[in-house]
């Protein structure tokens, strides 16, 4: 028992590593393949989500160094995440406790494989860094879309993240490094922070997985931001159009099942 249970928290490491240094690299997608660890293990649903969310807070504090260095950020943006996917995001939590979620999560990866095959056909998406001016227009609908996807966020298990990432770099013509950083730290710490908050007041979390999901999610985060930071935008864009089609199979395949 005692060598089953060590093997599983090697094995837990490990696969928080990977799926959190490339969700560092893309800007989301650590759930396709960290929770689903955590299901297999033999964990309820609630349980899983509610672990894997505590983990994902631990990247986006991993990946926020790297970032953060490179003095990039602009502090409206990061206010607009907040401001308006926050609320999202607890009305998703609330939600997600009284209405089932499977055509919600078919849509969902309807809309994550066209963000692949979008990305794909705009050969320049996310290679310049204007950091457009915040008009009224541009926060209307800027903060309409930060809602609906805090929404999905809260009541979904993942994928959201890779929204925030086209949404910032479609309305303030980001590149792809600094737009990942936003959903990094923003989407990361605040918004998972807040859902893996409600989650645990229901007694969700596992709190045995829980060191070794954070040390690979710590630097898992961590070296992926380095690493994408090194390897520039164009990189990027591929690593998100791979981990996008992926999430998209994958949320197409539990909604179906």
């Amino acid at each position: 028992m005692l060598n089953n249970d060590i093997f599983s928290h090697i094995i837990l490491g490990i696969i928080s590593f990977f799926s959190n240094f490339i969700s560092a690299l893309s800007g989301g997608g650590a759930g396709l393949i960290q929770l689903p660890a955590l299901l297999f293990l033999g964990l309820p649903f609630s349980k899983a989500l509610a672990t894997h969310k505590v983990a994902s807070v631990a990247l986006g504090l991993g990946a926020s160094i790297p970032h953060l260095k490179r003095r990039s950020l602009r502090i409206n943006y990061a206010l607009l995440i907040l401001i308006s996917g926050i609320p999202g995001v607890l009305l998703g939590a609330y939600t997600s406790s009284i209405l089932p979620s499977s055509f919600s999560t078919t849509l969902l990866g309807i809309l994550t494989l066209f963000l692949s095959f979008y990305s794909i056909k705009q050969k320049n998406l996310g290679s310049s860094n204007q950091k457009l001016s915040i008009n009224k227009l541009r926060i209307l609908i800027g903060s309409f879309g930060l809602f609906i996807i805090g929404f999905l966020n809260g009541y979904l298990s993942s994928g959201t993240g890779l929204f925030v990432t086209i949404w910032m770099i479609i309305l303030f013509d980001l590149s792809f490094s600094v737009a990942v950083a936003y959903t990094l730290i923003f989407v990361g710490i605040f918004w998972n922070g807040i859902g893996a908050f409600s989650l645990g007041m229901s007694g969700n979390i596992i709190w045995d997985y829980i060191p070794v999901l954070i040390l690979g999610s710590l630097l898992g985060g961590y070296l992926g931001a380095k690493f994408s930071i090194i390897k520039g935008t164009k990189f990027i864009k591929v690593v998100f159009e791979l981990v996008s089609f992926s999430v998209g199979i994958s949320l197409l395949v539990k909604g179906f099942l």
